[in-house]
């Protein structure tokens, strides 16, 4: 009889906690620095009942949303546009390739220098990462996606007068799609990743800035269960990106499972 996945995984996580509950316990790791699970879940239940922990986990999800929105809107737009626009493949080809490999890290001081420790800051890193190291990925998928538009379809739409942008909206956005969503839900993860590195480097308000305050007070179980609350975020937000690009790409076959004779 074949295990579903969902018992194997639980007996995984269960596994998990249960070896690092008696790690500390057995005296084989030292607990001031590495709690049981048990210590954690009580840390994380007094975090959950407090107000500032909601006020920062809001932050945190402000920063993300507001740059992932950004730096895939413009992804798209630029994607769309370099297709749509031959000669500019070649000239932004150069600078794309600059760019792209630059640690967005590296922009923590100029972000601290232009905006200090405000939500800006957070935004400029967030929306770079999204753009240039994850969300360059949209750029180059539509492209490719739409470079695979099938040239039957494509010269259907010219024989019945269709304009360029029609073209676009009907016959290459379509194709390009998939590309599209792809790219962004893995930029959702980079941007939750890159929306706490700045808060815990920076300081801005978030969960990464009370994981800061937490470390440097010496109140590891808070620590340890602020960090298994931005992993649960992670989960969450990685699950519902997931949906949503099932749901936007309902009508394709890599949804629907159709196989292609």
């Amino acid at each position: 009889m074949r295990i579903p996945n969902i018992a194997l995984g639980a007996a995984g996580l269960a596994t998990f906690l249960a070896l690092g509950e008696a790690l500390p316990r057995l005296g084989l790791v030292d607990a001031d620095y590495f709690p049981p699970p048990s210590g954690i879940a009580g840390a994380l239940r007094e975090e959950l009942g407090d107000a500032a922990f909601w006020s920062a986990l809001g932050d945190t999800l402000t920063g993300w949303i507001i740059g992932l929105g950004i730096a895939s809107g413009a992804a798209v737009l630029c994607g769309l546009l370099i297709t749509v626009v031959p000669v500019l493949r070649q000239v932004t080809a150069s600078t794309i390739e600059f760019l792209r490999p630059i640690p967005s890290v590296a922009l923590i001081p100029l972000a601290v220098l232009l905006y200090g420790t405000e939500l800006r800051s957070v935004l400029l890193l967030v929306v770079y990462a999204s753009f240039w190291q994850v969300l360059v990925q949209v750029l180059v998928q539509v492209l490719y996606g739409v470079q695979d538009v099938d040239p039957v379809a494509d010269e259907t739409a010219r024989s019945y007068g269709l304009g360029t942008w029609a073209r676009i909206r009907h016959v290459m956005w379509p194709t390009a799609l998939p590309y599209v969503m792809s790219g962004i839900r893995l930029a959702a993860a980079v941007a939750l990743v890159l929306a706490i590195t700045a808060e815990l480097v920076i300081g801005a308000p978030g969960l990464g800035s009370l994981i800061a305050v937490a470390q440097a007070s010496q109140a590891v179980p808070d620590m340890y269960a602020l960090v298994t609350v931005t992993g649960v975020l992670g989960l969450l937000i990685n699950l519902g990106a997931r949906a949503v690009e099932r749901r936007a790409l309902a009508w394709h076959q890599s949804v629907r499972g159709e196989t292609v004779l």
